[in-house]
């Protein structure tokens, strides 16, 4: 694989434009500022997230996917050492293309005087795991060394939660501590392969696409998004307000769920402004990229829905006529709206599609760039698979 750079936006290309009830991107560069682009650190392999400690300290932590840690010191230089070295605790990875790995980072909100911080990443199998089955993903914490604040105590493992993945992909992998609640969000792909189906996905409700694990919540935790007290039991604790704690029917599959109804919510981000609204990107299948605003107890859509259209595994690249907009009965929590996204736009298997995969992004609240403030900036993962070739999109 090909070193990387990691680059902060100074400006970007293109907009939303309101279409319906979802708003759908299109591409206006004409009317757009300039693009620009500020080389920060390069040298990586695959840089996947960029995490502030909250410290106070100005370092940025860097989240490659190979499995290191590295620290951006403020004066803009790498220090030398990794913060964290996983690259020995993670499945061997593909190096032509692979979504597993070191896919998050978080630091506690009193990370300054506990020192504690989670990561997620991609296990091999453990022992037990069902056959076939492909991976182990791993929800750790650990702690920072207590005599170098660049250094993390690469001993202090402890495990807070595993789940075991029957495909390589959809592995979502974003983790934040909510700015209201303090407790610990974890986003979860449906399993993988494609659709919704196949080894690892189980039966729900809607028997026309064969069932699907975004639509369930009672036998696996794929396709959602957790919430978790990591500040009381062992290895954790329910949050006594989570929504489907007390749904009858599902007694092992719903405490930790949060939402639900997702394919691949790769990166998500709370808005640090306004009503703190949690942004989610939500990978499509064949036609249609997604961008959702996420609630509490929300249900968004796939395997029934891909973005605001009907989605089909029979057929998944024409979108049905009709679908239902509500859960239907045989599931505990039926009668729920499928929610639809805020944002979505053609990916690139439509003529004049923008992009192959949505990745998400931040709602600006800069001073530097005040024409975007209060603005939601994300980008796509590429045009093609051939070349890189991704977009940035306001």
């Amino acid at each position: 694989m090909r070193s990387k750079r990691l680059c902060v936006l100074v400006v970007v290309c293109s907009t939303v434009a309101l279409a319906g009830g979802a708003a759908s991107v299109q591409a206006q560069e004409a009317d757009s500022p300039a693009v620009g682009l500020r080389l920060v650190a390069d040298g990586f392999t695959s840089p996947v997230a960029l995490v502030s400690a909250g410290d106070g300290s100005g370092r940025r932590f860097v989240v490659d996917q190979v499995g290191l840690i590295r620290v951006l010191r403020p004066d803009g230089t790498l220090a030398p050492v990794p913060f964290l070295d996983l690259r020995s605790r993670i499945v061997p990875l593909d190096p032509g293309f692979d979504e597993r790995g070191l896919l998050g980072l978080a630091f506690h909100p009193r990370y300054a005087s506990n020192g504690r911080f989670f990561v997620y990443y991609s296990a091999p199998l453990r022992a037990g795991a069902p056959a076939g089955y492909d991976n182990t993903a791993r929800l750790s914490e650990f702690r920072v060394s207590a005599a170098n604040p660049n250094r993390a105590d690469p001993t202090s493992e402890r495990t807070v939660l595993e789940v075991d993945d029957p495909q390589f992909n959809h592995n979502g992998g974003t983790l934040l501590f909510g700015p209201n609640d303090g407790y610990l969000y974890l986003s979860i792909g449906d399993g993988g392969g494609a659709d919704d189906v196949g080894l690892g996905h189980v039966e729900d409700w809607y028997a026309a696409n064969e069932g699907g694990n975004g639509q369930d919540i009672q036998s696996n935790l794929f396709g959602n998004i957790l919430r978790l007290d990591v500040d009381a039991g062992d290895p954790y604790a329910i949050p006594a307000d989570n929504p489907f704690t007390a749904t009858p029917g599902c007694p092992d599959g719903c405490d930790e769920i949060w939402a639900y109804g997702f394919r691949n919510p790769y990166r998500m981000s709370f808005d640090l402004g306004g009503n703190r609204q949690l942004f989610v990107g939500d990978a499509g299948q064949e036609l249609w990229e997604e961008v959702s605003i996420a609630v509490k107890g929300g249900n968004f859509g796939w395997n029934v829905k891909e973005g605001t259209h009907c989605f089909s595994t029979q057929n998944p690249d024409e979108s049905p006529a009709e679908c239902p907009d509500v859960v239907g009965s045989g599931h505990p929590r039926a009668g729920d709206p499928l929610i639809d996204p805020v944002i979505e736009y053609a990916n690139h298997h439509q003529p004049g599609g923008l992009g192959a995969t949505v990745i998400g992004g931040h709602v600006y609240r800069g001073r530097a760039l005040p024409q975007f403030f209060g603005r939601y900036v994300f980008g796509d993962w590429s045009r093609e698979f051939e070349e890189p070739d991704g977009s940035l999109f306001v």
